[in-house]
C-alpha cells in the first residue's frame, strides 16, 4: 500500500479477502513484486508496447476503463517516487495532463514525500517503455495519455 496507510475497503474474491481497491490479479502481482526503481508504464489504447515486455491489457472499448481511473488505483496501491511524462501530453491535452498532475500532487500529500516528475520527448518516452516492467493498456483514447512510474520504498 502507497505510504504504508491501508485503504478500508473490502472485497470478497472466492474464499479470500482482499483488504485493498486493487482487484485485478496481474496488476496485484505487478505491484507485490515491483523492486525499488522499478518502472511501469500505464498508456492510453494506441500507445505501442514493445513485444518483449509484459503486457496488461485492461482496454474493453473507448473510454474504458481511463487512464485517469487507472492512475488513481495504481497510486492507491503502490509506492513511487518518480513520474515520467511526455511534453506533448501539456501541449495537446492540457486538462488530462493538470488532472494527472492533480492526481500526483494528492499522493505526495498523502505521503509526505515529493515526488520526481520528468518531461520526454514523446519518441523517447516510447523508448523508455522497452524498460519498463509491465505496460498497463486502458481504453483511454486521449492524445499522449501516457505516464511511466518509478517505484519507490514505504520506509
Amino acid at each position: 500500500m502507497s505510504c504504508s496507510q491501508p485503504i478500508k475497503r473490502y472485497f470478497s474474491i472466492g474464499r479470500d479477502m482482499k483488504k485493498s481497491t486493487l482487484i485485478n490479479s496481474e496488476l496485484s502481482y505487478l505491484v507485490a513484486t515491483l523492486g525499488h526503481t522499478d518502472e511501469i508504464t500505464i498508456c492510453d489504447a494506441g500507445l505501442p508496447i514493445p513485444d518483449h515486455v509484459t503486457r496488461i491489457d485492461l482496454a474493453l472499448t473507448h473510454g474504458v476503463p481511463s487512464f485517469q481511473q487507472t492512475v488513481k488505483t495504481m497510486l492507491d496501491e503502490s509506492q513511487i517516487e518518480g513520474v515520467v511524462i511526455a511534453e506533448e501530453f501539456a501541449k495537446v491535452s492540457p486538462d488530462h495532463h493538470a488532472a494527472l498532475i492533480d492526481l500526483v500532487k494528492t499522493e505526495e500529500a498523502r505521503c509526505g514525500k515529493s515526488l520526481s516528475i520528468t518531461y520526454i520527448t514523446h519518441e523517447e518516452f516510447k523508448q523508455r517503455t522497452h524498460e519498463s516492467r509491465a505496460v498497463i493498456r486502458t481504453g483511454e483514447c486521449t492524445p499522449y495519455a501516457n505516464v511511466i512510474f518509478q517505484a519507490g520504498v514505504t520506509f
